[in-house]
């Protein structure tokens, strides 16, 4: 919590005290990312700065309650004219309705303005898929046979790719696994703690439980008791060197700049639905809570559909 508490709020002391409580409790009992945390309290601070600028004194919880909707615009335009964009200002109200609720219940704010204002359309968009021939090269091994580096090391990087194109996974959530729990030796699923602490248990196919078998093989450290997927001098293995592989790949295969370890999960889903997939288990997959979120991939496959029509039907142009 040491990077959260270096930004102070600018408001009178017993508000910045429940602020700092707020957070707390999001921490602790809500289970919100650090990364929600930071990006919240950054939010508190900025409206908290503003309201303290546009009345000229250290903002309250009687300010709070008398919030009104021509305030909310007016933080809304001075926010567009620092040039931000339609998804970060819903996060800024997203940050302080959420902590309105917290006020509210505790009787110590509330306001009704958040209702008269309309938020920004966010524009959603389309996850990028690799082709399926693009995503079968980024996880093959033969394809950085080239590069002097151990062979442990390109099975490694194979198995971790693998795992994120054939089980649909987050880097977070594959770098995660133990050496415990390897879907090899006749394991054939894992069992996910993803996003807000939801589990799920998945299938691990055939090819993807080779790759994770050929990289326990060839590594050199005991991964007996702890972390499936280590780093070059046999401690954990850091994101960035998954994305740094990618990169390269990048390059050497000739893909755009769409096509990182993130978008071999968005693989994953729209190979999946263009094959046949159910919707509801795609879902399941990617341990989705809302269907909606899944629903994207929909527009992503349709999309597809459409660049082939126009591509290949001799009346299309």
């Amino acid at each position: 919590m040491s990077n959260l508490a270096q930004i102070a709020f600018r408001a009178e002391s017993t508000l910045a005290e429940a602020a700092e409580d707020w957070l707390r409790q999001l921490d602790s009992q809500y289970r919100v990312s650090k990364h929600t945390q930071v990006a919240y309290r950054h939010e508190i601070c900025v409206f908290f700065a503003f309201l303290t600028d546009y009345q000229g004194r250290l903002v309250q919880f009687s300010d709070i309650t008398a919030l009104e909707p021509r305030d909310l615009r007016a933080f809304l335009a001075r926010r567009r004219e620092e040039g931000l964009g339609n998804r970060s200002l819903l996060r800024a109200l997203a940050a302080q309705r959420n902590f309105l609720r917290y006020l509210k219940k505790r009787s110590l704010a509330r306001s009704d303005a958040y209702d008269a204002i309309q938020a920004p359309k966010r524009m959603k968009a389309l996850p990028k898929a690799l082709s399926i021939n693009a995503a079968r090269d980024v996880v093959d091994v033969d394809c950085r046979a080239d590069q002097t580096v151990p062979a442990w090391i390109l099975a490694r990087d194979a198995a971790v790719l693998a795992l994120l194109y054939g089980a649909g996974l987050r880097i977070s959530e594959a770098l995660s696994l133990s050496r415990q729990n390897a879907p090899i030796n006749g394991i054939d699923r894992i069992r996910i703690t993803g996003k807000g602490g939801r589990k799920r248990i998945l299938p691990v196919i055939v090819p993807v439980q080779i790759a994770i078998k050929n990289y326990v093989e060839l590594c050199p450290y005991d991964l007996q008791g702890g972390a499936l997927f280590v780093g070059a001098r046999g401690g954990p293995l850091s994101p960035r060197v998954i994305q740094y592989v990618v990169a390269r790949l990048r390059v050497a295969l000739g893909l755009p700049d769409s096509a990182t370890p993130h978008a071999l999960r968005h693989s994953f889903a729209t190979h999946l639905l263009g094959r046949g997939g159910d919707l509801r288990t795609i879902q399941e997959l990617l341990g989705h809570v809302s269907l909606s979120t899944t629903q994207i991939y929909t527009s992503v496959d349709s999309r597809r559909l459409l660049d082939a029509f126009h591509s290949a039907h001799p009346r299309a142009d």
